[in-house]
């Protein structure tokens, strides 16, 4: 969870300046510090996870997803009130913010599934939110759980696809976090394929 943040993070650190709010340094200089802490006050196993530590950590998601959220408000407004964007900013950027929402939904749904990672680790609810393939093989479902990689592919196939892939939500709010997740990633494609049959150079 930790290097998924942190790459989020860099990720939004790395965005050309259209694309972030100013100055540009201080929100992702907060998310480092408060990803720092958690870092060092997260118990070892995630079976003991206190309940401090995961309104930290779930502060932090939520930090990092409102920037995301204004880097891709950003994008928008650049792209759609003829803004100057060079091509390499506008495929770069946009696929920074593109891979940015999708890490940031799959911590969501790995913080949230069950109850959360302590509650799946310590078997707490039997009810899952994602229903995973291997949870429908008798054979893999005893021994297997997911973990935060599992998740992203979650994420990154609903955002590539604009749809559930191999894994279904079963709950209201996973449902209503896909459609989300969907839309988001379906406007951020759209416009930045529309404005590239533009910008870029022909042969």
């Amino acid at each position: 969870m930790a290097l998924a943040l942190l790459a989020a993070v860099i990720l939004q650190t790395l965005l050309p300046d259209q694309f972030v709010l100013h100055p540009r340094y201080v929100l992702p200089a907060v998310e480092l510090v408060a990803l720092f802490a958690l870092v060092i006050g997260h118990p070892e196993r995630m079976s003991r996870r206190t309940r401090g530590i995961r309104i930290a950590s779930q502060l932090l998601l939520g930090l990092i997803a409102v920037n995301t959220a204004i880097s891709v408000g950003l994008l928008v407004h650049r792209i759609t009130t003829g803004g100057q964007i060079r091509p390499l900013e506008l495929l770069v950027g946009g696929a920074e913010i593109w891979l940015t929402n999708a890490i940031v939904f799959g911590l969501w749904y790995w913080e949230y599934d069950r109850g959360g990672p302590a509650s799946r680790a310590l078997g707490l609810a039997d009810t899952p939110d994602l229903l995973f393939p291997q949870m429908t093989d008798p054979g893999l479902a005893k021994d297997w759980e997911p973990i935060v990689l599992d998740y992203f592919f979650v994420a990154y196939t609903n955002s590539t696809a604009f749809s559930p892939t191999d894994t279904l939500p079963l709950s209201r709010w996973a449902k209503v976090l896909f459609m989300l997740q969907s839309a988001i990633s379906l406007v951020t494609v759209a416009l930045i394929a529309a404005r590239a049959v533009n910008i870029l150079p022909s042969s």
